[in-house]
């Protein structure tokens, strides 16, 4: 029988979830470091924002879940 530790699965799901957060970051952390014509700095942190905010709510999600199903569900 296969059993599952949901305290590493999890540190796993944390590493995804840090891993995409980085993805969707890195546009507008060029955007932001080339100082590109008609990007404004606030819209840009803005939506860096918006990132971490959806990133802090995954992570809640995931420390919360019970089970491994659940879990698989909140990384999707």
């Amino acid at each position: 029988m296969i059993k599952i530790d949901l305290a590493l699965s999890k540190d796993i799901a944390h590493d995804i979830r840090r891993r995409k957060r980085a993805e969707a970051f890195a546009p507008l952390d060029d955007a932001i470091a080339k100082r590109l014509p008609g990007a404004s700095v606030d819209e840009l942190e803005a939506k860096r924002q918006a990132i971490r905010d959806a990133d802090a709510s995954l992570q809640n999600k995931i420390n919360s879940v019970r089970s491994i199903e659940k879990l698989i569900e909140a990384i999707q």
